[in-house]
């Protein structure tokens, strides 16, 4: 068995993160299976979806590198 899951992102039915998608596109998202597992129980605990807590993370990753970038 492989220790990889493929992962189908796209539009939610509703949006259960904070930020508002213009546009959305849709990706294929392989991860090891232990990072699903663990992405997947951090969703349940802020009753998000897989996908809206993979985007929330990166939205934070992304305002975080964005802010680091315009700090003197």
């Amino acid at each position: 068995m492989s220790s990889w899951c493929h992962l189908t992102t796209g539009q939610e039915a509703e949006d259960h993160y904070s930020g508002v998608m213009d546009e959305e596109k849709r990706i294929t998202l392989r991860l090891p299976a232990d990072l699903h597992e663990w992405l997947a129980a951090q969703a349940k605990s802020a009753r998000r979806s897989l996908n809206s807590e993979i985007v929330y993370r990166l939205e934070v990753e992304r305002d975080a590198a964005v802010a680091d970038a315009e700090s003197p």
